[in-house]
């Protein structure tokens, strides 16, 4: 099953995406993070009212978690290389997954424009990652239990300004600023995905292929990364992790190529779908 939100009469509705015809959950039921959190029973006792033609619909952000977006840096092998020769210092990866966090103000829309100020930053960078969407509340899970605590997969592009990543020596600014994490179109459900280090995942910029992988060179397997991440440390439904990116970022490339007004990215994961953000680059309005 594919799990959404969408807007329907100027409101966002969670939806089961059959085909091509979304069918909305009831209004009680409140957002797709909320129906998530529901049991299994719950859940399969649930109607939907009617369908929408999916042509039709203008997709959201699928979940909204009530947290920070959980990530995990440098978990490809070719990614971990390519940055270590861009910053001219040796490779030493970590015994643990190096996690940093997203602000939810970040979260943004599949197709949707994303709004990026050229006064903050003048290295915005692409970087398209696996999501895993949690589906219970959960801690100190056991790497070989982790993949139950999972609901679902999306895709997710983890746009970030690097020489605000530089400049702040840590991660969270550089990758927090609005609209600067696209996440979509659906999620599909873990049942569909027995395997999630099966998956091929890449990048296209404006249609050429910048990023190509499978899930299957993850440093850090996504069962481990559960375990790492929830040890002390509690999961709730709705809970994003994106997973980390290939190599070909734009500012390890030689030489280096970062994101222009009016690009086109778009990141593809088999069995998942395609998420297609457009950039703007444009100084906003004060907002007060």
């Amino acid at each position: 099953m594919r799990y959404l939100t969408f807007l329907l009469e100027g409101s966002p509705r969670p939806g089961l995406l059959r085909g091509a015809e979304i069918h909305p959950l009831p209004v009680s039921v409140g957002t797709l993070r909320d129906y998530i959190a529901l049991s299994a029973r719950e859940r399969a006792a649930l109607g939907t009212e009617g369908s929408v033609p999916l042509g039709a619909a203008t997709l959201l952000a699928p979940v909204r978690p009530l947290k920070n977006v959980f990530a995990v840096g440098r978990n490809y092998m070719g990614h971990a290389e390519e940055v270590a020769r861009a910053r001219g210092i040796e490779l030493k990866l970590p015994a643990v997954p190096t996690f940093f966090t997203k602000a939810p103000t970040a979260i943004s829309d599949p197709e949707a424009t994303l709004h990026l100020s050229p006064e903050i930053s003048s290295q915005y960078d692409y970087e398209a990652e696996l999501a895993v969407v949690i589906g219970e509340r959960c801690r100190d899970v056991p790497e070989d239990r982790a993949l139950s605590v999972v609901f679902g997969y999306t895709c997710l592009n983890d746009v970030t300004a690097r020489d605000l990543q530089r400049d702040h020596q840590q991660w969270f600014k550089g990758k927090s600023l609005d609209e600067t994490c696209p996440i979509g179109p659906w999620i599909v459900g873990a049942d569909e995905i027995p395997d999630p280090g099966k998956l091929d995942i890449s990048l296209r910029l404006n249609g050429a292929i910048k990023q190509h992988a499978d899930t299957g060179q993850l440093i850090f397997s996504i069962p481990k990364i559960i375990a790492s991440l929830s040890r002390g440390l509690t999961l709730e439904p709705g809970d994003v992790i994106a997973t980390g990116t290939p190599d070909g970022v734009g500012f390890a490339r030689t030489p280096p190529e970062f994101l222009k007004d009016g690009d086109v990215m778009e990141v593809d994961i088999g069995g998942i779908g395609v998420l297609r953000n457009t950039i703007v680059l444009k100084v906003p309005a004060v907002v007060r």
